[in-house]
Formats: structure tokens, sequence, C-alpha cells
């Protein structure tokens, strides 16, 4: 008697998982005209790769750029490509070749992807206003508070807050049983869509403070910190004397404060009104603030700094030079 009730109390304590073998990814299945924003995309997906791939080109030829402030940008271009290159070929893929059941390992990798990457904008972003604010507001001090070095560790410790985040989102995903609907109403493999899927079965108060804690980790903190960085610098400007020398620090500025706006004020407004934005209206604005961002940061950095114009110049010329004299040494001995 008393084995059998410890095998059937065994028996209660054994929970069994129910995993999908795919899920459905709805994207933009309605929105009227589609195919047209697929051309789009993939333009802005060239653009973007030959934008930042330009931008590292150019900084990691010149040895004048190598220093904290464009090692930050380096990482924000590489950033980029990877993010982009994470999600624009797989969301034309599935779109356009109708391939949108996703198996559940896929779902959890592309998940990964491209979540890492969009974390990673926001941090390179707050690492670039925190190099601003040191040499505006202690300009004396710059050298002994950012460094190379400096940069690398902070860059490091970006790259593995923003993993540890990701993986603790995919590891309470896979504790989760999906016994009910398996289409998820949005282009990628959604944290918040994928647990809301399995409420009707499982325990997903984990996944729902987890869900409510990342932006606040991952995209407010950082964006008060930037809003507050700025404040500071703002009250540093007014105690520079010199009319030029203050023109050449908010000309320093202009770039980033452009990035910053670029990237926050969409996400800010998808998140904030989420609720009272149509769903299909809700997936374009969400899949236009994960592309525009990273195919506008190389066009701001090239047109409004005026230190890396000057550098791409420089290396354009030089490049061309090597291209175009073995050409003249060649017509001159025929």
């Amino acid at each position: 008697m008393n084995s059998q009730t410890s095998n059937l109390s065994l028996t209660e304590n054994i929970t069994t998982i129910i995993r999908p073998p795919y899920f459905y990814i709805s994207g933009f299945t309605g929105i009227p005209h589609i195919k047209y924003y697929y051309v789009f995309l993939s333009l802005v997906y060239i653009v973007t790769l030959m934008g930042n791939t330009f931008v590292m080109f150019v900084i990691s030829m010149d040895r004048s750029l190598q220093s904290p402030k464009y090692i930050a940008v380096f990482n924000l271009a590489l950033t980029d490509v990877c993010g982009t290159t994470a999600m624009v070929p797989m969301l034309l893929d599935m779109f356009l070749f109708n391939r949108q059941f996703i198996s559940y390992n896929q779902c959890l990798t592309s998940h990964f992807f491209v979540v890492i990457f969009h974390i990673m904008q926001s941090f390179n972003l707050t690492i670039l206003s925190y190099d601003r604010l040191v040499a505006i507001c202690c300009p004396l001090r710059y050298s002994m508070l950012i460094s190379n070095r400096s940069i690398f560790q902070l860059t490091g410790a970006a790259w593995v807050l923003a993993v540890l985040v990701v993986l603790i989102c995919i590891g309470l995903i896979t504790r989760l049983s999906f016994c009910g609907s398996v289409v998820i109403n949005s282009f990628f493999c959604d944290h918040y869509l994928l647990y809301s899927l399995a409420a009707p079965c499982s325990d997903v108060l984990p996944n729902r403070v987890m869900s409510n804690l990342i932006p606040c980790l991952v995209l407010y903190i950082p964006m008060i910190f930037i809003i507050a960085s700025y404040i500071c610098i703002i009250h540093a400007l007014f105690t520079i004397t010199l009319p030029q020398d203050r023109h050449r620090a908010i000309k320093t500025c202009t770039a980033h404060l452009m990035l910053v706006a670029i990237y926050y004020l969409p996400m800010n407004i998808t998140y904030l009104f989420v609720s009272f934005i149509p769903s299909n209206i809700r997936i374009l604005n969400l899949s236009l603030t994960s592309v525009l961002p990273p195919m506008l940061n190389p066009i701001i950095y090239v047109l409004k700094t005026e230190e890396f114009k000057v550098s791409a110049k420089r290396l354009l010329k030089r490049v061309a030079q090597r291209a175009v004299g073995p050409l003249m040494l060649t017509s001159r001995t025929k």
C-alpha cells in the first residue's frame, strides 16, 4: 500500500512539458501591398551592410581613429551588421517563399540572435554617451578615465550582460508547455508572444516578470543615463567661454544625439502605446525600428563627424592611388 502511494505521488509530481514541433509566424499576413515592403527591406539591408562595413573598414585602417570613441563606434557598426543579418534574410525567406513554419529550436535560436543584437544597440549608445560625458565635463581627466582598455572592458561587460539576459529568457521559455495555439502574431519569435501562447497551461509568472524587467534594464535605464549625461553636458557647455570651443563640443554630440533619437523614440512609442496600436501597424512599426537605425547610423557618422570624414577621404584617396598607380605604370611602359 505504501509503495503504491509513493508511486502515485511520484507520478503526480512529474510534469510533462509539451513542446510543439513548430510555430507559425503570421508576420505581415493580411497587410496590403506588402511585397513592396519586402523590396524596401532588401534595399535597407544592402545599404546597412555597405554603410556599416565601410565604417568598420575606415576605423580599422586608420590608426588616428583607433581611439576609445571609435572603438565604441566600431562595435555599434558590428552590432548593426549582425543584427540586421540575423533578422532580414530570415524574414524575407519566410514571407517571400511562404516558409512561415519554424521549428521549436529554430524559433529559440532566432530569438537569441535578434534580441541580443537589439540589446547591444542600446548598450553601445550608452557607452558612447559615457565617452561624450567624460570628454566634455571632465576633459582634463579624459585620458585617465577613458582608454581603449576601459572601452573594451565596458563593451565586454555589455556583451556578457546581454547574453545572460537572453539566455534567462530562453531558459524560462523551455520550461513552458504549449497546449494551444502555435501562431505567433509577429515577424519573429518574441518572448512576450511565446509565453502568452503557453499561458493557458503553464505558470508564466516568471516570464511575465522577466518581460517587464527587460525593458527597464536594457531600454529605460540606459535611456535615463543618456538623458542625465546630456543634462550634465548642457550645463558644462554654459561654462565654456570661447564660442568656437562650445561649437566644437556641440558638434561632437550632434551625431550621437541623432542616433539616440532614431533608436529610442520609435522604440518607446511602440512599447508605451502597444495596447492602442492595431496589430498590423505594431508589427510594421516594430520591424522598422529594428532595421532603420542600423542603416542610418553609418550615414549620420559619415555626414556629421568631421574627423571621420577627413579619415575616410584620406583612406579612399590612398586606395585610389594604389589602384590607379599600376595602371598608369603599365600604360607608360607600353
